[in-house]
């Protein structure tokens, strides 16, 4: 797995390459939590390129956007997101928990 960061003025992004699985999904938790340490509580997660993701990326994200929305700070937005991971995102209920986009502009313009 890969995560590279880009830092906006708002928000910083994600962009998640690979699988996310019990061995990676402690490095998602470190780079959001690293964002979280400086101050960042915006978060745009671009899954484009993300090929699998297990039940603890699931938490990892979970835990992550408990943090980021704690004391109304800010949240985790989701974009890009491929079919099969949307399917997962559906049958796990965590649609309603992320604000979801098709397209990068439109998630890092939602803050």
């Amino acid at each position: 797995m890969e995560i590279t960061v880009q830092q906006y003025k708002h928000c910083d992004l994600l962009a998640i390459k690979g699988k996310v699985d019990s061995f990676t999904a402690p490095e998602l938790s470190k780079a959001i939590e690293k964002a979280n340490n400086d101050g960042k509580f915006k978060i745009v997660l671009d899954l484009k390129d993300l090929d699998y993701m297990s039940s603890a990326g699931f938490r990892a994200l979970l835990v992550g956007q408990r943090n980021c929305k704690r004391y109304n700070r800010g949240e985790i937005v989701l974009t890009r997101a491929p079919k099969k991971i949307m399917d997962a995102l559906e049958l796990t209920g965590f649609t309603p928990l992320f604000k979801i986009f098709d397209d990068v502009t439109a998630a890092v313009g939602s803050f």
